[in-house]
């Protein structure tokens, strides 16, 4: 039995025309230039997949250096015959079915009742504890292609769920035929972000950073998984994170597929070699990372970082500022910062003030996952992306003006936040579970309004264009959607909420709380010049004394 993903399609690419198709590893980097993106199953797939392919091309490129980076960024397509030459030599360790050697599998990994398991541990997208919840069940989960089965292998290693598993013959951790927790895949601690070229090729070398940078570094010893002797079921007690070749193809599990060139039918998975992401942020440059106060609590060390991860609901632009060099950048002295910048936007701004990438925009894209109920379950799956000007990245004032944009926004929808909940105290509403509801429906509808207007805002702050005419346009903007937004909510009070509830000796009106609205949302957004008049607040107590906040 074979199935070789160098030669035999497996991978799911994106056209520039739009359509979907499988190809091989080979032909993935062959027509680069011509592919949009890889895609996937789920985009945490994608992202999987995306470093498995820039382990093969820094192997084969071998590292790059910063020289070699630019003689590849100016050729027209890819060091094809050397990746395929590489590719080549390492062909038996790319077999999805050989005998000995499977990819990104144990060959003889077994339980001690031989159990197969069925293949709803493999696939992301079924939940085991709910499958009346997906399309995928019945005859669709019995069996599936070794190409599908491929990815989802890719996938299992970087971001399977935490909880008991399998215990396999020969590993130690076993007690009682399982294995307790030992966490989710390595990458599953990550706040996963790459910068997205026109194409796949240029996606690639967006990503390859090199590995003479100051901010990364790789150990003599960094290779990939295949590269090194092929894993037993137990854990590798001396392997270690030694630069992006490991990271990226790192085991975080033990798996064996179970089926034939016509179909994969079975599973055993198994926990691999844990991985704590805590202080990698010299080695692991697709994640920001954050300063974590506990963890230097309990170790007595400081600083220590740990991956700085994506918050469900909240879009990407609302978090840039841990994003960029200019806020989050790791040079200068003193107290180490809060946040650290993911190391690929340090190389590309390092890559654009050198002159050696010039671009105006970069498509930055965010990917992650959302594990509960003890990381046993994949809850969310998040996948964002926003396009910005290369010179937030390489101007530490482009980069602070981004920052109080977002900021900004966010008191302006803290004041239409207000705004709501004192119309429901003038309607006399006084359940605070109908508040909670309707402050975090406000809320979502305020952000999905100025979702779009603060990205194409960002997307034309290119070069030459003022920054205090840049902030004073998003204040007018923010101001503009947010006051239609009061105006409907206003509108849609009623005539309970226009007479009015007495508080603490003063009178709640809908035009009392527009007015203090108007005024909080002045305070917030000053930029956006004089708003129209309102009825005018004719109580003498200050409005933070009386708006719930």
């Amino acid at each position: 039995m074979s199935f070789d993903l160098v030669d035999r399609p497996w991978l799911l690419v994106q056209r520039l025309d739009g359509q979907v198709e499988e190809v091989s590893l080979a032909d993935a980097f062959r027509r680069a230039g011509t592919l949009r993106r890889i895609t996937g199953d789920v985009p945490t797939q994608e992202f999987a997949v995306l470093r498995l392919l820039l382990a093969v091309l820094h192997d084969t490129v071998g590292g790059p250096g910063e020289d070699d980076w630019e003689q590849l960024w100016a050729a027209p397509d890819l060091p094809v015959d050397d990746i395929v030459d590489y590719l080549d030599e390492r062909r038996e360790r790319f077999d999805l079915l050989h005998p000995t050697t499977p990819f990104y599998q144990v060959a003889d990994l077994r339980t001690s009742k031989g159990e197969v398991f069925g293949l709803e541990r493999l696939i992301a997208d079924v939940p085991s504890g709910a499958p009346l919840f997906t399309a995928r069940s019945g005859p669709a989960l019995r069996r599936i292609t070794p190409a599908e089965a491929a990815r989802w292998l890719v996938h299992a290693q970087a971001y399977d769920v935490s909880g008991i598993k399998s215990g396999a013959v020969g590993d130690s951790r076993v007690k009682g035929g399982k294995v307790y927790p030992l966490g989710t895949g390595y990458a599953g601690s990550l706040g996963g972000v790459f910068v997205e070229g026109d194409n796949l090729r240029e996606t690639l070398l967006l990503n390859l950073v090199p590995h003479d940078v100051p901010y990364l570094r790789r150990d003599d010893t960094d290779a990939p998984i295949w590269d090194l002797d092929p894993p037993g079921p137990a854990e590798q007690d001396d392997l270690t994170p030694s630069g992006v070749l490991r990271l990226y193809t790192w085991q975080s599990r033990r798996i064996r597929l179970h089926g034939d060139e016509h179909g994969i039918t079975g599973v055993v998975l198994a926990y691999g070699d844990p991985l704590s992401p805590r202080d990698l942020h010299q080695r692991e440059p697709l994640t920001a990372w954050r300063r974590s106060p506990t963890q230097e609590k309990a170790l007595k060390t400081t600083p220590v970082y740990l991956p700085k991860t994506h918050a469900p609901g909240r879009a990407l632009w609302r978090g840039l500022e841990a994003m960029l060099p200019g806020i989050a950048g790791r040079g200068g002295s003193g107290e180490p910062p809060a946040n650290l910048d993911p190391g690929v936007l340090e190389w590309i701004g390092y890559a654009a003030n050198r002159r050696l990438l010039r671009r105006p925009v970069i498509r930055l894209r965010a990917v992650g996952a959302v594990y509960g109920t003890q990381q046993s379950v994949l809850d969310e799956i998040i996948d964002d992306a926003v396009t910005m000007p290369v010179r937030a990245i390489t101007d530490p004032q482009t980069a602070i003006e981004v920052q109080r944009a977002a900021d900004d926004a966010d008191q302006g929808v803290r004041a239409l936040v207000n705004l709501g909940r004192n119309l429901l105290r003038a309607a006399g509403v006084r359940d605070e579970r109908r508040v909670d509801g309707a402050r975090d429906e406000t809320t979502a509808e305020a952000y999905a309004a100025l979702d779009q207007q603060f990205r194409d805002w960002l997307r034309g702050l290119a070069d030459g264009v003022d920054l205090a005419d840049a902030r004073a346009a998003w204040h007018r903007t923010a101001a503009q959607t947010l006051r239609g937004l009061g105006d409907r909510m206003v509108a849609e009070a009623g005539p309970v909420a226009w007479a009015g509830r007495e508080i603490d000796k003063t009178l709640i009106t809908s035009a009392q709380a527009d007015a203090w609205f108007r005024n909080q949302l002045s305070k917030a957004l000053p930029l956006a010049g004089p708003l129209r008049p309102a009825q005018p607040d004719t109580t003498d107590r200050p409005q933070e004394e009386v708006a719930l906040t």
